[in-house]
């Protein structure tokens, strides 16, 4: 036994909107047996499978296009109008546990675009809450993962910003920096969530109290790949798993104090089975 001393950090896990969408999820499973949800849930593979054994069903547009009749769960990602759309003319009905954070932003970029802004997004190219974006402004609006692709466009005299809402707060407000520095005037909307983008803050101040972390994230996960690096770059003895065989026990020594932390797609419970494996070793 190396007698390890293992912590959950208390701030990881599910964020509010996750959570929201998830007990949507499991309480029309317990009352129909089955649901249908257009895309992942939440972007973490042992807890969508968890759902998908209550009866849950993941669908993508495709599948969506040739269902009638049907009840379709919306995730906490939002979706643009065209899926409302066919939701009309399919007879769908549509349970929509879209984040309301991501709703407000949805409803001020519609508002800009109808004013006819010039709308640059600051968010990552195919990401299910920035389709649902792009979606407000017929598809053209701008849409730059960073400061130089945003750079290669030709900018017009006024910019109207916004970013998806699990973006870094720094780098937002570093790209109006730049952009004000370069003689641009810039209409900047911050709607990003702070219970996501202060993650990154806190996840340093745990990160460091320890002599191993385990980062807990699905693959696919683009938070989860962000903010595994922000303890990587914090504690260099940090370690990926998306689950808990995954764990190696010869990344660990005698007495070694663990930190176990995750992102917002993470269940907690996953991070309790984490913890319950290591106090094995």
């Amino acid at each position: 036994m190396r007698q390890l001393q293992v912590h959950i950090d208390s701030n990881s896990g599910f964020c509010f909107g996750v959570i929201y969408a998830i007990q949507m999820a499991e309480d029309l499973l317990e009352e129909q047996g089955y649901l249908y949800c257009l895309g992942d849930i939440v972007h973490n593979d042992v807890e969508v499978e968890r759902l998908q054994q209550k009866g849950l069903r993941i669908i993508n547009y495709d599948i969506l296009r040739t269902l009638r009749d049907e009840c379709v769960l919306i995730r906490a990602h939002g979706e643009p109008p065209s899926t409302y759309q066919l939701a009309l003319q399919n007879n769908l009905t549509l349970v929509d546990a879209s984040c309301p954070v991501v709703l407000k932003l949805q409803n001020r970029i519609k508002n800009s675009f109808d004013k006819k802004d010039q709308i640059f997004i600051y968010g990552k190219h195919g990401h299910a809450e920035v389709l649902g974006l792009l979606g407000q402004t017929n598809n053209e609006a701008v849409v730059f993962e960073n400061l130089d692709e945003l750079l290669r466009h030709e900018l017009p005299q006024n910019i109207t910003l916004y970013s998806q809402t699990t973006k870094s707060t720094d780098n937002f407000y570093r790209i109006k920096s730049e952009l004000e520095t370069r003689g641009y005037s810039v209409d900047a909307n911050d709607t990003i969530c702070r219970q996501v983008s202060n993650r990154d803050k806190e996840l340093r101040r745990f990160a460091q109290q320890y002599d191993k972390v385990i980062f807990v994230s699905g693959t696919k996960s683009s938070n989860g790949r962000v903010l595994y690096q922000v303890c990587k770059d914090t504690n260099p003895n940090t370690f990926f798993v998306s689950k808990v065989e995954e764990l190696n026990p010869d990344w660990f020594e005698l007495g070694d104090t663990i930190g176990v932390c995750g992102a917002t797609s993470t269940p907690m419970w996953l991070m309790e089975e984490v913890r319950k494996a290591l106090v094995t070793f």
